[in-house]
């Protein structure tokens, strides 16, 4: 069959759209920020703790395929904790922001070892820190510190999390506590719902007095994350935040178009939801689609984390489950950091 010049053209602009698509080009779409892919990010380092080894983990991607990875140091963990319960749960790599930023790393995580205490007792009298440790390179770490953040009403310090606010210039700490009368000191009786707290830092080792930052009583509310929905964590001003309503055992998203402190929404409204059963949302950028996020979902229940996907992540509706083919099974709670090539190389050389 015959086609004409101009037909010519017209399916020559529909092959380069289709083309676009599947290679990374980025279409913009009105009123949505789509972050464009960054070709300096090579690949993703995974941190993450293994069911009842409450150790810190590390998972390298293979090559940039944000859903391939294997695990480093022959599976043995990078971190042991030296203080507190001895075991970490729930850690997260902080990226430096500021003047830390490309140049500090932390690592942030619960301190609770449950193969030493019970869920009760580690939500009544659990520990009020955090642990920390930090590095210059994402292969050495050291400076273990456990520092107390919350008072003596807290039951517990959990999940505990953090984000560079570029408008105060400091880091955003934040953790799920549940809390008990000053008339109860030994916390014997029934607690508040559990809430996010939050406090500021220049240097994980002062902290601000801790105030709350979410409370949706009587709704418990856990395993708080944020992402950068514009730009990078230095000049961001919109942001995703997914979290757990542990009542409901749900996940989901709310969005802020006007900074950390800003108004906050829920897409599709108060009973809008991307999954149940899960916990431990962690979400991180494609390094080479435009506008993609990959929100890892604890199945607790199962075989722990679970990848998904979305190209509108500002939304509770349209994630979709990814490929299991090369994703490991049984890691818990942690998160995933997009690296450039020097620091890939180097964790491979380190720990491969």
């Amino acid at each position: 069959m015959w086609i004409g010049p101009g037909r010519l053209v017209a399916l020559a602009g529909l092959l380069l759209l289709w083309a676009g698509l599947g290679s990374g080009f980025a279409i913009d779409i009105p009123g949505q920020a789509a972050k464009r892919a960054d070709p300096n990010l090579t690949g993703y380092l995974g941190a993450f703790f293994l069911g009842a080894d409450p150790y810190v983990y590390f998972y390298l991607s293979n090559g940039n395929n944000a859903l391939s990875f294997r695990a480093l140091n022959r599976g043995q963990p990078i971190i042991r904790p030296t203080k507190g319960t001895g075991g970490v749960r729930d850690p997260t790599i902080i990226p430096g922001g500021g003047a830390e930023a490309g140049k500090k790393w932390y690592i942030i995580g619960t301190d609770l070892h449950i193969g030493k205490t019970n869920w009760d007792a580690a939500q009544r009298t659990g520990s009020r820190g955090i642990f920390v440790w930090e590095s210059t390179d994402l292969v050495n770490w050291g400076n273990e510190r456990l520092v107390v953040v919350e008072d003596a009403t807290a039951g517990m310090v959990w999940a505990p999390e953090a984000i560079w606010d570029p408008a105060k210039q400091q880091y955003l700490v934040h953790w799920a506590s549940k809390f008990y009368p000053t008339s109860d000191p030994r916390h014997t009786g029934p607690p508040s719902n559990i809430r996010i707290r939050y406090a500021y830092t220049k240097d994980f080792i002062t902290f601000s007095a801790p105030q709350t930052l979410i409370d949706k009583n009587p709704t418990n509310i856990i395993d708080l994350t944020y992402l950068p929905l514009n730009g990078d964590t230095n000049n961001a001003t919109s942001f995703l935040r997914f979290m757990k309503d542990e009542t409901r055992k749900t996940v989901f998203v709310e969005v802020s178009h006007n900074g950390l402190f800003g108004t906050w929404t829920r897409p599709g409204g108060d009973g809008a939801i991307i999954q149940s059963g899960v916990e431990g949302p962690t979400a991180y950028w494609d390094n080479i689609v435009p506008g993609r996020v990959h929100l890892l979902l604890d199945h607790y229940g199962a075989d722990g984390y679970r990848p998904y996907a979305s190209n509108n992540p500002a939304s509770n509706s349209g994630w979709q489950a990814s490929s299991m083919a090369a994703f490991p099974r049984n890691l818990r709670h942690g998160s995933v950091l997009p690296i450039d090539r020097r620091l890939y190389q180097a964790l491979a050389a380190r720990w491969g």
